[in-house]
């Protein structure tokens, strides 16, 4: 009909936060034009928040890079793929040449979680370069519970979460998913989740010094002075002992070193820690009381227990208390899931977990999970000598913007030999880059959750393929990121990325092989998929624990089922997974390592020091994932968010109203930011959201600057990192706060 416009609709899921929600995108002229939560997705069940909906906006960002940038003469100028790869091998075989295979380094960003290519192709690129120097956002807001989940079960990746769709109590720690949609938790509705579970007579307390919009929920929020959690856990724990409440259940077989932690926790009593902690030693008393009574319980803790000086131990008493009140494993307590594209094995001793395999040049940190604190890549540049950091690939991060201290980061990357970002937008960080490659807008990429559906409190699949072609002069980021694995494996930038898909095609085909004791040539020919990474994706489906085992159980799963239906496929509740998941060498869970024991010394000097003066944390909002979405006009409207909260009697004593400047310094900066009085906030502890900071030179990002905020991490200081992990510290740091 003359003058209407054909529209259809497409299913996908938001790429946009780990809560993994489905999308009824609308589709007129080649572009999505509305989006609004999936109705009938078998996860989210029509759950949208402001990100999701706002998926269009994102699509059409007038400032989003579509061709590849290449500095000319200084100036950064658009240039085709080929020119800007040639420039690429060049640049990175300079720096190898006079560096070796650690010049190079790489930090990969929080969203390369989000994509298909980074789940798939960031391993390889990192094989390929054979630097020691990598790094990654893991070290800015969760190693500690990769460390703590190591030691625990001889798996860093055997994470467990709350079973939050049948537990009778749950106790947050740090964690404010009324704002982060969850984070190591994947749970569409979080929220929802929890009003759900007060409406079946279950309660959930919240431990944090501020009172979020998740603890204005709770059935009771506990303030806690910021950094203390272990203390408070380690007095749960000491009361479980000494009243009598350690219930293992079916765990008993299964673990180790009951009597160890027993001796551990006789230093943390509730009367030892309570003025520390500021919660009253009965309340702490009473809590261990009431998580040994529940019928089911489950502690839950996240980036506010992660980001502080002593994440790894308090990562780890989450667990000792999950374990000691028989929650650990079982519905209703913290247990494990099993995403679709797992492979499980036979239960059995491991090789366990270790650390500290290489360390950092400068500092002497210790490399965990193949990777280096990203609290010393300034160091690794700025330090002359023979190893130094000459060039960096970034894929997916803004770290000027996210790690400590990130004025000397920022000076640092200006004084590269030679930068190469892949990153859709010239952001703080990739304005110092001589070559930016953009990868696709997610509407034009295929979508599979590789990480979040290993931490989904539900176990759920689903794929989604591109809903728009690629544009004219557009890339696929798997064709980017195999491109970048091709020159640094010496290939050269002309070499043709086809080879790689096929070879890492042909790994996953002969794991299935050896399985399924039949020839890798004849399961390729089975394999489905109009893209390398649907083919990828469907062999590691077709072999895991619900596949179809390349036809062996016609009812399993495939991408083929994936794509028929598009809502996604329902694998059912979390079951019980011990002892299948353990990989410490006695085959049990190792309640007590001998590193994590040694680092209590620590914290019982910590019990006893005096408290602080002010000190900083950060909080959420729900229309931020960190630094990557203030570009979108939807999510930044409204009033200022990045204002610095004070509590009512700190404000009077400082001088300080409503609407102020305030000047808060620490060791290493200062920044000059509105002052928000709130009683939200506990006196002696002010409060700066991160992720802001948008006013540098040099940058492409419009609705971004006319918003700037001011960066928080200009007063996290880079030598203050928690031991076992190299986590950064950001929360928890000693503060002045003074009018501006």
């Amino acid at each position: 009909m003359p003058g209407t416009t054909a529209t259809r609709t497409a299913y996908r899921t938001c790429p946009l936060c780990e809560a993994t929600c489905g999308l009824t995108l609308t589709i007129a002229d080649g572009r999505v034009t509305h989006a609004r939560g999936d109705r009938d997705h078998v996860f989210s069940h029509g759950f949208v928040c402001p990100k999701g909906a706002a998926f269009p906006q994102l699509l059409a960002d007038p400032d989003r890079l579509r061709r590849p940038l290449l500095r000319i003469d200084g100036t950064l100028r658009e240039v085709g793929w080929d020119e800007a790869f040639a420039a690429v091998e060049a640049g990175l075989s300079a720096a190898r040449q006079a560096g070796g295979p650690d010049a190079v380094a790489a930090y990969l960003g929080n969203p390369n979680v989000h994509t298909i290519a980074g789940g798939l192709y960031a391993g390889p690129l990192l094989r390929a370069l054979g630097t020691r120097n990598v790094f990654s956002a893991s070290t800015v807001d969760q190693m500690p519970k990769h460390v703590s989940s190591g030691y625990l079960y001889g798996d860093p990746n055997a994470i467990p979460v709350p079973d939050l769709d049948h537990t009778d109590l749950l106790v947050l720690l740090g964690a404010n998913p009324w704002e982060s949609n969850g984070s190591l938790c994947t749970a569409p509705d979080f929220p929802g989740r929890l009003r759900a579970l007060q409406a079946r007579g279950g309660r959930f307390l919240v431990v944090d010094p501020r009172r979020t919009r998740t603890a204005a929920a709770a059935d009771e929020h506990l303030p806690i002075r910021p950094g203390t959690d272990a203390l408070l856990l380690f007095a749960v724990v000491h009361t479980l002992f000494d009243e009598d409440l350690v219930r293992l259940g079916r765990l008993a077989e299964h673990v180790t070193g009951l009597d160890d932690v027993r001796d551990l926790a006789g230093a943390f009593a509730p009367e030892r820690v309570a003025d520390r902690c500021a919660v009253p030693a009965p309340r702490i008393r009473e809590l261990a009381r009431e998580l040994a009574a529940a019928p089911t319980a489950a502690v839950y803790g996240r980036i506010g227990t992660c980001t502080v000086a002593f994440g790894t131990l308090t990562s780890w008493l989450v667990d000792v208390v999950n374990v000691l009140t028989g929650n650990l494993d079982r519905p209703g307590g913290a247990m494990f899931p099993l995403a679709a594209h797992q492979r499980t094995r036979a239960a059995g001793p491991g090789r366990g977990f270790r650390t500290g395999r290489w360390a950092s040049r400068v500092r002497g940190l210790p490399e965990v999970k193949g990777e280096l604190p990203v609290a010393t890549l300034a160091d690794e540049i700025d330090t002359p000598g023979e190893g130094r950091v000459r060039a960096l690939i970034t894929v997916a991060g803004n770290p000027v913007l996210s790690t400590a201290n990130s004025a000397r980061l920022d000076r640092a990357l200006a004084s590269l030999d030679f930068m190469v970002s892949v990153d859709p937008y010239l952001n703080e960080t990739t304005r110092h880059a001589d070559v930016v490659l953009p990868p696709p807008d997610p509407a034009r990429a295929g979508h599979y959750d590789f990480a979040f559906l290993t931490l989904a409190v539900r176990n759920v699949a689903s794929y989604s393929p591109p809903v728009l072609p690629m544009e004219p002069d557009g890339l696929d980021e798997c064709d980017i990121l195999a491109r970048l694995t091709l020159i640094a494996a010496g290939q050269g930038a002309a070499a043709d990325p086809a080879g790689l898909h096929e070879h890492l095609l042909g790994q996953v085909l002969a794991d299935a092989a050896d399985v399924l004791n039949r020839p890798a040539d004849e399961l390729r020919t089975l394999v489905a998929g109009d893209r390398p990474p649907e083919r990828l994706l469907d062999a590691r489906l077709r072999l895991g624990p619900y596949g179809d085992r390349f036809g062996q159980r016609p009812d399993g799963l495939t991408l083929t089922r994936l794509l028929d239906q598009p809502h996604g496929v329902d694998l059912g509740a979390l079951r019980p997974r011990l002892p299948e998941v353990l990989r410490t060498p006695s085959g049990t869970v190792e309640l007590c390592p001998p590193p994590i024991a040694a680092d209590v010394a620590r914290l019982r000097a910590a019990r006893d020091a005096p408290p602080e003066g002010f000190v900083l944390v950060g909080r959420r909002h729900l229309r931020s994932n960190n630094s990557w979405m203030h570009n979108v006009p939807a999510l930044v409207k409204g009033r200022d968010r990045c204002t610095l909260q004070v509590h009512p009697e700190d404000a009077a004593k400082l001088g300080l109203a409503a609407g102020d400047d305030a000047r808060v310094s620490s060791r290493v900066g200062a920044v000059v930011v509105p002052v928000e009085v709130t009683a939200d906030t506990m006196p002696g502890v002010v409060s700066l959201p991160h992720g802001w900071g948008h006013d540098v030179p040099g940058t492409r990002q419009s609705v971004a600057r006319a918003h700037p905020g001011v960066n928080s991490n200009v007063l996290t200081d880079e030598t203050a990192v928690d031991p076992l992990s190299g986590n950064v510290v950001l929360n928890g740091i000693p503060v002045r706060v003074e009018p501006a």
